[in-house]
């Protein structure tokens, strides 16, 4: 028997608890009310019909905001029994690792945001579909190492959370300088968009490579500040425990 096969015969032993906690709850649903209304409504009218910087708002919620809350109002033992074939358990913790987290998910934002994977999307619908539940697939991979409600599968240690945080920005500034800083149109479909608050579709497109850039990356280094300080308040538990368990020695 393998490690891994070991690993996961080993999930059967966990018990699962009466039901997610109310906080749990609330994460979860207002992950499901805000992908709604996400995908739904004005912002949805507003993203494909008329402006691209609408579109990078939308992205922005569905990769750096739902994810995460639905992952918070996931519990690990509803998720659990997913992993008990031992063909999957290595696949799900190969797919959850820091490094492919972190490649999978830049991969997949970079090659939807290429000018004919972007425009092909905005042509079919069916695509456009899946690109979004490529984003949030690819998301929740993203966030796993800073939220794995899961031992089996287990967050990065502090430290590396704030480097993969602080590594993450890089991959999406360099295309968010590429979509703000071209001279010309990457997205035609919003050329020949009605024009509303008087924003000319370059400005258009510029704004959309701003607010993926700067709430983006500013979003991370918030995630990485908020890391730090658990970190920092670990290590001084852990200090106080050791000063609690700590008896001064007698001289004789």
């Amino acid at each position: 028997m393998t490690a891994d096969s070991a690993d996961a015969n080993q999930l059967d032993a966990a018990a699962a608890p009466a039901g997610p906690t109310p906080m749990q709850r609330l994460a979860y649903f207002s992950s499901l009310v805000l992908l709604f209304f996400t995908l739904n409504g004005p912002l949805h009218d507003l993203s494909d019909f008329y402006l691209f910087s609408g579109h990078m708002v939308q992205h922005l919620i569905l990769t750096l905001v739902v994810p995460p809350l639905m992952i918070a109002g996931t519990p690990g033992w509803m998720l659990r029994p997913m992993l008990r074939r031992a063909a999957l358990f290595p696949v799900a913790r190969k797919l959850t690792s820091t490094a492919s987290s972190f490649v999978i998910f830049n991969v997949v934002l970079a090659l939807w945001h290429l000018p004919p994977m972007y425009n092909l999307a905005l042509a079919n619908h069916g695509v456009h579909i899946l690109q979004h539940l490529m984003f949030i697939a690819a998301s929740v991979l993203m966030w796993w190492p800073l939220m794995s409600p899961l031992p089996e599968l287990p967050r990065a240690a502090y430290p590396a959370q704030m480097l993969y945080c602080f590594l993450m920005v890089i991959p999406m500034s360099i295309i968010s300088i590429y979509i703000a800083m071209a001279d010309s149109l990457l997205y035609p479909a919003y050329a020949v968009a009605p024009r509303i608050l008087g924003i000319t579709p370059l400005q258009d497109q510029q704004y959309g490579g701003l607010i993926m850039w700067i709430p983006g990356g500013v979003f991370f280094y918030a995630v990485m500040t908020v890391v730090f300080f658990k970190w920092s308040a670990r290590g001084e538990d852990s200090e106080e425990s050791a000063q609690v368990g700590w008896v001064p020695r007698t001289q004789p």
